[in-house]
């Protein structure tokens, strides 16, 4: 199986590639023998993340809500080697009581955290299906199987990628494309600091309640998010894979 997990000779794109789960996945596809390209809006972060990534990684500052440039950026990726593997990864959140949330706020997560990553994928898939090969991944959420306080927005739009997944996968197998969501478990990224877990005690009661006890690290997406990729999940498309240590599984969160 060392063969097919490896994935040597791809090329991935990785949006919000440089902190966090997507730092994570690019991470573990470089060591699976990748070429990597992150994508963000902060020059200063992609670069100080490529220099840890080392030279099978470059970054493209890039606002993935600005959909007439996907060509543009699609175009300079492709000088060097054609994207095999997208991950839609890129994503915002605001955390509010449902009543006081705003049009433009909702706008806002919507365009970032569903519009993107549709049109994304179809500019991608598009150049995927003259080669007859190709893997998407999206990000889904336990927001998608749990109710979770205050991030409904948030909630919309992770559903909608986790059905959207299904949906292409059904539409663009018959070009040789694979679609899957991977569904992170609490992992304690700066996001999730901001947004959720604002106490020790939360922290320790999530802590507790998982099955499996602990967080999941980004590393544990990463490698799921390899094995998704490689050709050792080769017939596996359309699928959400979970990744949470048992809690979504749990009645006791």
């Amino acid at each position: 199986m060392m063969k097919e997990i490896s994935l040597e000779g791809k090329t991935a794109l990785v949006t919000g590639g440089a902190s966090g789960i997507g730092y994570a996945i690019a991470s573990e596809m470089i060591d699976a023998g990748a070429e990597v390209v992150i994508v963000g809006r902060r020059a200063d972060k992609l670069q100080e993340a490529t220099e840890k990534l080392g030279d099978r990684c470059r970054w493209y500052q890039f606002d993935v809500t600005h959909v007439d440039e996907y060509d543009q950026l699609l175009n300079q990726v492709d000088e060097k080697s054609p994207v095999d593997i997208l991950v839609n990864n890129a994503g915002i959140n605001i955390k509010k009581d449902f009543f006081d949330f705003r049009a433009e706020e909702f706008d806002r997560i919507v365009e970032t955290q569903a519009k993107a990553p549709f049109m994304l994928s179809q500019a991608v898939a598009e150049r995927m299906k003259e080669r007859k090969s190709g893997n998407i991944i999206f990000i889904s959420s336990l927001a998608t199987i749990l109710g979770m306080h205050e991030i409904q927005a948030y909630t919309v739009c992770k559903s909608g990628v986790k059905g959207l997944a299904r949906s292409l996968a059904r539409d663009l197998g018959p070009y040789g494309i694979r679609v899957n969501s991977l569904n992170p478990g609490f992992v304690y990224t700066d996001m999730l600091e901001k947004t959720n877990l604002k106490t020790p005690e939360r922290l320790k009661e999530i802590e507790e309640k998982t099955p499996l006890k602990g967080f999941t690290q980004a590393k544990d997406l990463g490698m799921a998010a390899v094995f998704l990729a490689s050709d050792a999940a080769r017939f596996i498309t359309g699928i959400d894979l979970v990744v949470d240590g048992g809690i979504s599984s749990s009645f006791l969160i």
